[in-house]
């Protein structure tokens, strides 16, 4: 069994340092309280008490079991001197608390960051150079910039402010990049002017300077849609078609138009192969500021296309997009690898999705792509028209979906928008909060949701008043908007043009404990709905108040789904179904360990998901689906008919020592989870290569433990 150390580093639990701790408080006056029996007695029923959690324990919740086993014994002056010891250390670790993180981050000991982020490697300087400043960053934050209801909030788990890290910079989340105007209109780079590219491979390589600078400049995803570079493909067809007429001149040769247009296509066709590698590779070895590959989503959405030539050029990078990522990316060790980025989303509408339909290959390629690497995610064009006022655009990141706009042309516009931030509420702890009465219940629910307003006013005012010089990329050269130089992005943040996010998590629990059933039972359906409706009206009042662009948003808690059980196991202990696990469910899902299949899933979850104004995604859990594409097809139609925005998770791994290729399994070592080759034993996660989506997107450099159990426990759903 593990203990974390208050500075995130794990050690072995240590029985003696209990009795160490309660000998010293005894002993501190003119007066004992209990022997040596009693004492190892209470230190025993600690660690009893530590191994039914089934998982890492931090020492502040071992310090309250021990405080609540002296009192259980009656000695209350006993217990009085040991908050007194407590407090003592705390006052002495205060002043260093901050260092002793940087330190052991630095050390590459500290649990809590190495497992934070699953596209982080914690051992690499430039990663490491991003925690120090985050790790400086929260406590600037929790000192100096949050009200001390919300830090306290947030510490309890009752609320997450996301992303502390980067609050003291003037950042937002995540966007839409408006690669069409910046690639048709040109851009400035590094002070360098950019002109409109003149070839399709040129536009490409652009286009990931573009995204390394925006991703150094706002710390979630950003999305960017292929259609925005297939006007390039016929730039080059033009330019390929002038090369080749000049070379069979120079030859003097006779050439019939088609065997031109055959020579043109075929180097266009190679061009693409080019072009799209440069977007691959680029992305995956790019190190951004943050230490990290770019968050990105490339979105594949042929109806984007502005006319049919159009179209059929986008449909080529589509297909090489797929192809590539279907063969993966070799690993140091020359295996073909799944990569974490980038995300893919393809848009399934009536010309790909209906067999014998034109572009039904494509999604055919999609459907053996995503069996092997776990992407394309899919959106239905006819589902989100129909929750979108007729739109079909990308989300923003993993799954922020952005509000119907419309400028001062009476235009839709969806690029060059973006998110302002997130803060979560726990609904489980509301659940808890309330003791199962249904008054107190909402009476919580509404002071809780007051306070996430709070928050999210104080994440609103930290951008306000930002100048457009502190990130010339995205305010002043077109990624988000053209302001001038000394302006403020004020304007964005008003009237819907950006969104702020209302996160929610554990939507299950809340219901399993408010009910006595799960969410999927249609006694409790309803109490779940309503839940999600009441937090809508919250978001809808506040817009109307304020003129800012709130909405619900199905948090995609990586690292929070283990804190916030943490929290409420500390608050309110086991309680089964309910706190008895390392984590708690993301936003609206069926718990990952009830039986369902794919199709009542992804039904039941469509009528919450459009109620998660904000965004949200499903994902049904496969098997190895390689040798049945038409199963996978099968379950792609339904998304088509059912639910806007969904994905396939099935297994990715490799183990580097053995060659194995199949499932890394998931096993208990001493009370803690690791990951094992089940063919030869390896557990050393340098020499495992494994990818699982967690929350939206793929993480490959593994999880906290809390994530790693919801992992091991799901179930199929086909």
């Amino acid at each position: 069994m593990k203990t974390i150390k208050r500075n995130g580093a794990e050690e072995a639990f240590d029985l003696k340092k209990i009795i160490a701790a309660v000998k010293k408080a005894n002993e501190s006056g003119d007066k004992t309280f209990l022997n040596d029996e009693q004492i190892k007695n209470i230190a025993e029923y600690v660690e009893y008490k530590c191994e039914k959690l089934n998982r890492a324990v931090s020492v502040e919740e071992i310090q309250d079991m021990v405080e609540d086993q002296i009192m259980a014994t009656g000695s209350f002056d006993l217990a009085k001197r040991y908050v007194k010891y407590r407090y003592q250390r705390s006052l002495i670790r205060k002043a260093n608390t901050t260092d002793n993180r940087i330190l052991t981050l630095i050390e590459g000991n500290n649990e809590d960051v190495k497992q934070e982020n699953s596209n982080k490697n914690p051992t690499i300087n430039s990663v490491q150079r991003d925690y120090m400043a985050g790790e400086v960053s929260k406590d600037i934050t929790k000192r100096l910039l949050l009200p001390a209801d919300i830090v306290e909030a947030d510490e309890e788990g009752i609320i997450h402010f996301h992303d502390t890290d980067y609050f003291a910079q003037h950042m937002h989340n995540c966007d839409l990049v408006n690669l069409e105007d910046m690639l048709q209109n040109g851009t400035v780079i590094s002070e360098t002017r950019i002109e409109k590219p003149h070839s399709f491979s040129t536009a490409c390589n652009i286009a990931t300077q573009i995204i390394a600078q925006v991703a150094s400049n706002q710390y979630g995803g950003q999305s960017i849609s292929l259609s925005h570079l297939a006007p390039f493909v016929q730039i080059s067809r033009r330019k390929i078609h002038a090369e080749v007429l000049e070379e069979i001149e120079i030859l003097g040769s006779t050439v019939s138009v088609e065997q031109v247009e055959k020579i043109v296509e075929m180097r266009l066709r190679k061009e693409i192969n080019r072009g799209v590698q440069t977007i691959q590779y680029q992305v995956i070895t790019l190190m951004t500021t943050n230490g990290q590959a770019p968050f990105l989503t490339v979105f594949m959405y042929l109806n984007e296309a502005k006319n049919e030539i159009e179209k059929r050029d986008l449909a080529m990078i589509i297909e090489e997009t797929l192809k590539q990522r279907y063969q993966g990316v070799m690993n140091e060790a020359g295996i073909w690898v799944t990569p974490a980025f980038p995300k893919l989303i393809y848009v399934l509408e009536e010309d790909n999705v209906t067999e014998g339909a034109e572009f039904y290959y494509l999604t055919e390629l999609a459907a053996k792509c995503t069996t092997k690497r776990l992407v394309p995610d899919y959106i239905s064009e006819k589902k989100m028209k129909e929750l979108k006022e007729g739109n079909c655009f990308p989300v923003m990141g993993c799954r922020s979906a952005l509000s119907a706009w419309k400028n001062e042309n009476g235009e839709y516009q969806f690029y060059g928008r973006f998110n302002q931030g997130v803060v979560t509420i726990n609904l489980v702890d509301v659940a808890l909060s309330s003791g199962g009465d249904q008054k107190k219940f909402w009476e919580i629910f509404d002071e809780r949701l007051e306070l996430c307003y709070k928050a999210l006013m104080v994440r609103h005012k930290r951008l306000k008043g930002t100048l457009s010089d502190a990130a010339p990329i995205l305010w002043q050269h077109g990624a988000l908007a053209r302001l001038n130089k000394g302006e403020t992005i004020d304007k964005l943040l008003y009237g819907g043009y950006s969104t702020i996010s209302l996160g929610y998590a554990g939507l299950y629990e809340c219901t399993k404990y408010m009910t006595g059933l799960s969410h999927t039972d249609p006694q409790a359906t309803t109490f779940a709905l309503d839940v999600m409706k009441y937090m809508n009206v919250a978001c809808n009042r506040w817009k109307a108040e304020t003129n800012i662009g709130f909405a619900i948003y199905g948090s995609p808690i990586e690292s929070t789904t283990y804190k916030f059980a943490k929290c409420l196991q500390k608050r309110f202990g086991v309680v089964k179904d309910i706190t008895d696990k390392s984590y708690i469910t993301n936003s609206y899902h069926v718990h990952v360990t009830e039986e369902i299949d794919a199709f009542t899933k992804l039904q039941f979850e469509a009528q919450f998901q459009s109620l998660s104004t904000g965004g949200a995604v499903s994902y049904v859990e496969v098997p190895n689906m390689q040798n049945n594409i038409p199963a996978v097809l099968q379950v792609i139609r339904f998304i088509y008919d059912n639910i806007m925005y969904a994905e396939l998770n099935t297994k990715s791994d490799c183990c580097q020592e053995c060659g194995y290729n199949g499932e890394i399994q998931i096993v208990s070592d001493q009370g803690k989870l690791v990951w094992e080759c089940p063919k030869c034993g390896n557990r050393d996660q340098d020499k495992l290569n494994v990818a699982r989506r967690t929350c939206g997107y793929i993480g490959t450099q593994f999880w906290n433990q809390g994530r790693t159990q919801e992992i091991k426990e799901r179930v199929l759903h086909l």
